[in-house]
């Protein structure tokens, strides 16, 4: 009797791409430049903020040490995807190792849920700084704002760990051709011959119950904010105590904009146009690297005097 194996094999290599139309190698050289520039900023822009907040001693508050993580994770977001879209625009190298993949997927993902865990952490710290300020030393210390960044990265690694598990072990027997310059965990286990249901609701779900719990409680944070605020009977109070959450609504709305738009087409669009999903694909993974030390530096008069200072000594 013959001997099946049933073990089931992943393909050796994935193709990525680049912008549908564009494929020329002289054209991706000038698409090249602006994507460089960008992981350039992106990467000195958050450097300069992990920098700064550590060198200065007045700036080791919660609200601060909040910003330092999202500036570490936006850092690996930004070096998660460099790799392969650089590799693509200025090389012309499109495949890559499945195990290569499965790895760059985890990274993102895990990342993703990561900085949507310490936006959720800044929501909170708004919340008491402005619903609660008596007890708001005494509630967020800084001993207590660190666990808090070290639950946020173990719960994104954690609801991550299982699938690059489970995509490495199904059948692939499709094209293997992503849409984006990257891997996606969405995307690769469409590529899947096998049963890819139970690993379907476990993404799903996952996904329900880390983001859209994050936003959810992002949500009643701001509500209650809201709420405070228009009690207070000074106009100009109630200016100065919004004005410090405009940053942290700014970076809330270009983290989970694109996320939310993505997934959504990844999920309930049959037939998704090729240039919405690339335009997307990138707005999602490097705009809010890119973004957010923008916005803090000029809407956070204490790091932008810090930066300017910073520069004339660079001078």
């Amino acid at each position: 009797m013959a001997a099946f194996n049933l073990t089931p094999s992943g393909p050796s290599i994935f193709v990525l791409n680049g912008i549908p139309g564009l494929e020329d190698e002289h054209i991706h050289v000038w698409i090249s430049i602006p994507f460089c520039l960008i992981y350039v900023i992106s990467i000195l822009g958050n450097v300069v903020i992990l920098v700064i907040i550590k060198t200065d001693p007045t700036l080791h508050e919660p609200m601060y040490i909040l910003l330092s993580m999202l500036a570490i994770t936006d850092l690996g977001l930004s070096i998660s995807t460099l790799p392969t879209i650089l590799g693509i625009f200025l090389f012309n190298s499109r495949e890559i190792n499945s195990d290569a993949c499965f790895a760059q997927l985890f990274f993102i993902h895990s990342l993703t849920f990561t900085e949507s865990s310490v936006l959720l952490s800044m929501a909170f710290d708004r919340f008491v700084a402005i619903c609660n300020p008596l007890r708001y030393e005494s509630i967020l210390t800084p001993p207590r704002i660190v666990k808090m960044g070290l639950v946020s990265l173990l719960r994104g690694v954690g609801v991550t760990f299982p699938v690059p598990i489970l995509l490495k072990h199904f059948r692939y027997c499709h094209a293997n051709i992503l849409s984006h310059s990257y891997c996606l965990n969405q995307e690769v286990m469409k590529m899947a011959c096998s049963d890819i249901r139970a690993h379907s609701i476990y993404s799903f779900f996952v996904t329900l119950a880390s983001l859209g719990l994050d936003i959810l409680f992002i949500l009643l944070s701001y509500v209650m904010i809201l709420k405070t605020v228009l009690s207070i009977a000074s106009h100009m109070e109630r200016l100065k105590a919004l004005n410090t959450c405009v940053s942290h609504i700014c970076v809330v709305l270009l983290f989970y904009t694109p996320e939310i738009s993505l997934s959504v087409i990844h999920r309930f669009v049959k037939n998704p146009s090729p240039l919405v999903e690339i335009v997307l694909g990138n707005v999602y993974l490097l705009v809010p690297p890119l973004m957010n030390p923008i916005v803090y530096s000029v809407k956070t008069k204490s790091i932008q005097v810090r930066i300017i200072r910073f520069c004339h000594r660079q001078d």
